[in-house]
Order: C-alpha cells, then sequence, then structure tokens
C-alpha cells in the first residue's frame, strides 16, 4: 500500500519546527515550484500541491497535533473515510494509532445509528473534509480605529509664532446600529468578499499566494451585514475639528489630535489625527533647526566707519550695531531672537544677521572725485597676499 510523502520531510523541516518556520519554509518552495514560475511543469505543479497540502496541515495546530499522533495516512484510509466506509480487513493503517473497533458511519456495532461519532466526520473536522459541520462565523473583536494623516499648509510666521484654525476631517465613527459589529445577528450569507471559498488572493510578485479572507475569518460564511454601516461596523462622518499649532514647527512637523481618526469597532477607541505641516518660503528669512538666517545690506561708509542700523527679526525690528572696519559677509549673532524649540519649551534659536556691503549705483563727479582722493590716501592692495599687483 503506498502511502503519502511525511509531510515534514516535502517542506524540509524538522518534526519541532516552529511555526514561523512552516512558513518561512513554505513560502520559500513556493516561489521554486508555483505553476507560474514553471509553465506547462506537470512534475513542479504536482510538487506544489504537496507543499501546500502540507502547510495547510502543519500551519494549524489541531490539524499538526493530530498528524503527529496518527503518523503519515495511507492514501486508501483516506478514501475510506471519504466513502465512510472502515478499510478492509481493519487493524492498524497507520503507525502508532489502531482503528480497530471503530465506527465508519454505520457499517459496524456503535455506528452513525447509535449515535456514535463516525470516523468520517473526524476526519473531516480535523483534514476538511465534505462532512465537516460549517464553522460559525467569526463574532468581531473589539478593534481600534486607524489613525489619519492630513497635511497643512503654514506660512513661515504662523509656524514661527503658532495658531490655533479650524480644519475638516472627513473620518468615520462607530456605526450606531450594530455599535460596531458589523451585522446585527440575522441569518448566515456567503462572504461576499472570498465567495465563500474562505480565501483571497495575496499579490506577491510574480506569485500569488491564498490567504484567509479577513472579513469571515476563513469560514466562507458571514452574518447579514448591517444595512447602515453595510458590513464595515463605521459609518462616514465629516467633522470640524479645531487645532491648535505650536510655535515653532517645522515642514514634517507631526501635531497629534487624539481621538479624531477613524472610528474605533465594538466599543474601541477611535484613532488619532495626525497634522503633518509644510512651512512655506520667507521673502528675507531663511531657517536651520531652531536658527535664523538674514543677509542685511549696509553702505561703503557704515562698514568703514561703523554704525548702528536697524535689522529684521521674526519679532521685528530691532537695531544692530556695526563696528568699523567690518567686512562684507561678516555674521552678528542675536541671542534668543530664533525660532521657538519644540524639544525645549521655554528655549529659542538664534538669529544671524550677515552684512554684505553694497555701492551705490549711481555715482556723481563729486563722488567720483572723493573716492579717487580716498585711493590716493589708502594705496594699500588687497590682493598682495594673493601675489597679484
Amino acid at each position: 500500500m503506498a502511502t503519502k510523502q511525511d509531510y515534514y520531510e516535502i517542506l524540509g523541516i524538522k518534526r519541532d519546527a516552529k511555526p514561523e518556520e512552516i512558513k518561512k519554509a513554505y513560502r520559500r518552495l513556493a516561489r521554486k515550484y508555483h505553476p507560474d514560475v514553471n509553465p506547462g511543469d506537470k512534475a513542479a505543479e504536482e510538487r506544489f500541491k504537496m507543499m501546500s497540502e502540507a502547510h495547510d496541515v502543519l500551519s494549524d495546530p489541531k490539524k499538526r497535533s493530530v498528524y503527529d499522533r496518527f503518523g503519515q495516512y495511507s492514501d486508501n484510509l483516506a478514501d475510506a473515510a471519504a466513502r465512510g466506509a472502515g478499510p478492509s480487513g481493519g487493524g492498524r493503517t497507520a503507525p502508532g494509532f489502531d482503528f480497530t473497533g471503530f465506527d465508519w458511519g454505520g457499517s459496524s456495532p456503535g455506528g452513525a445509528g447509535s449515535g456514535g461519532s463516525t470516523f468520517r466526520d473526524i476526519f473531516a473536522d480535523l483534514f476538511g473534509g465534505g462532512a465537516a459541520k460549517e464553522k460559525e462565523p467569526p463574532r468581531p473583536q473589539p478593534q481600534r480605529g486607524a489613525d489619519i494623516e492630513m497635511p497643512l499648509a503654514l506660512s513661515f510666521e504662523e509656524a514661527i509664532n503658532g495658531l490655533t484654525t479650524n480644519i475638516t476631517v472627513n473620518r468615520s465613527e462607530q456605526c450606531s446600529r450594530c455599535n460596531g459589529a458589523g451585522d446585527i445577528g440575522g441569518p448566515v450569507v456567503v462572504c461576499s468578499t472570498c465567495k465563500g471559498s474562505g480565501q483571497v488572493q495575496r499579490a506577491g510578485g510574480r506569485l500569488r499566494f491564498a490567504q484567509e479572507c479577513p472579513d469571515c475569518g476563513g469560514t466562507g460564511r458571514r452574518r447579514t451585514p448591517c444595512s447602515l454601516c453595510k458590513g464595515k461596523g463605521t459609518t462616514p462622518k465629516t467633522e470640524t475639528v479645531k487645532v491648535r499649532i505650536p510655535a515653532g514647527v517645522e515642514t514634517g512637523s507631526r501635531v497629534r489630535i487624539p481621538g479624531k481618526g477613524e472610528g474605533g469597532r465594538m466599543g474601541a477607541p477611535a484613532g488619532d489625527l495626525h497634522i503633518i505641516t509644510n512651512v512655506g518660503p520667507h521673502k528675507y528669512f531663511t531657517r536651520k533647526g531652531d536658527n535664523i538666517y538674514v543677509t542685511v545690506p549696509i553702505t561703503v561708509p557704515e562698514a568703514a566707519l561703523g554704525a548702528k542700523i536697524e535689522v529684521p527679526t521674526v519679532e521685528g525690528k530691532t537695531m544692530l550695531r556695526i563696528p568699523p572696519g567690518t567686512q562684507s559677509g561678516q555674521k552678528f549673532r542675536l541671542r534668543d531672537r530664533g525660532a521657538p524649540s519644540l524639544r525645549n519649551p521655554g528655549a529659542k534659536g538664534h538669529q544671524f544677521v550677515e552684512v554684505q556691503v553694497t555701492l551705490p549705483k549711481v555715482i556723481s563727479e563729486e563722488t567720483k572725485e572723493l573716492l579717487r582722493e580716498y585711493s590716493r590716501l589708502n594705496s594699500t592692495n588687497p590682493r598682495v597676499e594673493m601675489g597679484l599687483e
């Protein structure tokens, strides 16, 4: 009597393999023997079927437990279970389990007529045979709502100073009719997602894999969906939410508003709303971290003789002292005049002012003569250090 190859040998794993090892081994072999990868290869197709059968049994704790106890089973035994007839001759048909005296569906004393369980029933319950009792659709469990992310455009000033604003959010809330269950009791119907198969196809590159249907839990059936939420457990809602944006946010900052995400199910809390800020540029200022940078022009006399000039800051205008002999490109620091720090509440960055010496666009003859006189009195060549005349 030919027997099927051991499921552990088919997947190439040890008998004490953990569930994740079983899954990993199956996926590795599936990439190699899947019919889509081996079109027209009957041997690969047959190998893939054996792998799928082995994975189906070993990945299910109940099926695996029985398989480990009974050992390999023969094709004749499986056929007999499907027909409801016992194996010819009785006796020991699988290592470690004696089927003698077992009820094979009414063909022996103590069969179906006496109220005992038949082997066909047990085999079907354990290995998914045609006589298995229909599983009840799983009852929904409390499930927290998903988070929502929304972008929010801010001006440079709004990001520095912070603001409070109202935004419109399209979210959901727990269904008031079914309390998030998705059904109202009712009769059991075929699951519309998997069409009663209990499985849905999932793409994995060039391959496609079957996985348990998330809506019916693999049973292929579900209770009559709630007419209000259509079985989703939540209903759509448009809500105006007040949002406080703290001072000092940057592009990419996240502001969390608790409980304003998607609605939860079965009494579970709603998710959160996350505002992602996008800060626009400023005409004069640039920002790096908590520091602010600005470039201010000064005249030649201001640079040479020194002066007090007015400069802009994010808080308004302030006075800056320019010392005599200031060079173009020189930077001055204004302490604590930068952006508010989100990491250290109460602290601020600095502002750096870079001065650029500028020349007048129109020079009169009198001004030119003064510059010629300045050149005669100050004949120093600034390019000498470079070896230039």
